[in-house]
């Protein structure tokens, strides 16, 4: 290495003057981090929690989908029962003076599975889903906010570490000003920005939903 002091007081040592492995280096070091910090317990956990919540608003999702589907065929096979238990009625009378009743059960035993079908979807669409989707939304910003705290710790660690092992030139030269920004502390610490960034925004998408659902509820109280 071959530098003017006198011109160059600020200067700058890499690893490699190949500016394509040293980019390739630098970002292999990142994921590597990255893949501990998903590996970390406190990671984990709150990504289990996160997948529970999806997975119980994607089942709520299923039964109303579900439910709905069951509700417009019980509409169809009431609608086609009671045309046939009609005709039946005026034909029984018409034969016999005596209407015939005996299939009226099986029509009200539809239209009351019909009934309760729509009660459920109703409770779903109007409680249950809002509630899983702000619970969702809750779960996937804390997942993201705990990965980067601990994404920010492995950076801390690495940046005390680089700081540890230039103590020697530092005691020669008093002040030693190092850039972290440029090398893999300073990349993990944008990601771990960038992750709080989304979880502020996801959790801002759950208050939203959240004020909806409570002032839907108060409405309905008055």
């Amino acid at each position: 290495m071959s530098f003017d002091l006198a011109q160059t007081p600020t200067v700058e040592a890499v690893s490699t003057v190949d500016e394509a492995l040293l980019t390739q280096d630098l970002r292999a070091r990142v994921e590597e981090s990255i893949r501990m910090a998903d590996e970390s317990t406190e990671v984990t956990a709150a990504m289990e929690a996160q997948s529970i919540a999806i997975e119980k608003l994607a089942r709520l999702r299923k039964a109303e989908r579900s439910l709905s589907a069951f509700a417009k065929e019980s509409r169809e096979r009431a609608a086609a029962k009671a045309k046939g238990l009609l005709d039946t009625i005026i034909e029984s009378a018409a034969d016999n003076a005596k209407p015939e009743f005996a299939k009226l059960s099986e029509v009200a035993t539809i239209e009351n599975q019909n009934r309760y079908a729509m009660r459920a979807i109703e409770r779903m669409v109007e409680h249950l889903i809002p509630l899983a989707q702000i619970g969702s939304l809750r779960e996937e910003s804390h997942a993201l906010m705990t990965r980067a705290r601990v994404i920010e710790r492995i950076a801390q660690d690495r940046a005390e570490k680089v700081l540890g092992k230039l103590r020697d030139a530092v005691s020669d030269e008093i002040v030693l000003p190092v850039d972290m920004s440029k090398g893999v502390a300073g990349a993990l610490i944008a990601h771990a920005v960038e992750l709080k960034r989304c979880a502020v925004q996801i959790s801002t998408n759950a208050d939203e939903l959240e004020r909806a659902y409570e002032r839907r509820r108060t409405e309905e109280r008055q």
